[in-house]
């Protein structure tokens, strides 16, 4: 019942494969020598991987294509919006942080999130290799994978741009801001 929801009509996977072939070609230096149609034809192939790019878009993380890995023969999306994305922002790292708040809970957790979107954080050496691409959260920042051994503490970490470098900074995990969320990945 669940994967049933998870599969777009044929004019939303249109309208998104549209959405998503003007931002591959729009931004040619975020996947230099990859061809579209090769793109396109995976995610017509995988639609529950179709559905989490339309909710990467609908969270407004304007994902792209960044890469490609020949050993699992897959393409690398990343949220490539300027800043963290907006509909994911003010909420805690984990629902371990969210469950341990006692009063002014956010709505929700950047793990759950991302999970409940089929998608995954990005690990700090991802969210290094997206800002070689171009400048982003210079405004706000986003939670990356945590190690569980600082987890374990109670932190979790978090990833900004600012006097253009890239910044890798802590904080508690129950913490949440207007101007943090996080970014994701995903595997066609």
């Amino acid at each position: 019942m669940k994967t049933s929801k998870k599969k777009l009509s044929s004019e939303q996977s249109q309208s998104l494969l549209s959405v998503l072939k003007t931002r591959f070609e729009k931004n040619k230096n975020r996947h230099k020598g990859l061809d579209w149609t090769a793109v396109e034809a995976k995610l017509e192939a995988n639609p529950e991987k179709l559905w989490s790019l339309d909710e990467m878009e609908l969270t407004g993380g304007e994902p792209d294509v960044v890469g490609y890995d020949k050993k699992t023969d897959e393409y690398i999306f990343f949220d490539c919006a300027a800043e963290s994305p907006k509909g994911r922002r003010s909420i805690c790292y984990d629902h371990e942080a969210l469950e341990s708040r006692k009063e002014h809970k956010p709505e929700n957790s950047a793990v759950q999130m991302a999970a409940d979107m089929g998608i995954a954080l990005l690990t700090e050496t991802e969210y290094s290799s997206l800002q070689e691409l171009g400048n982003f959260d210079l405004k706000t920042s986003s939670w990356i994978v945590t190690p569980p051994a600082i987890r374990k503490l109670g932190g979790a970490l978090f990833c900004d741009r600012r006097y253009d470098h890239v910044f890798v900074y802590h904080n508690g995990a129950e913490s949440y801001y207007a101007a943090r969320g996080f970014r994701g990945s995903l595997r066609v």
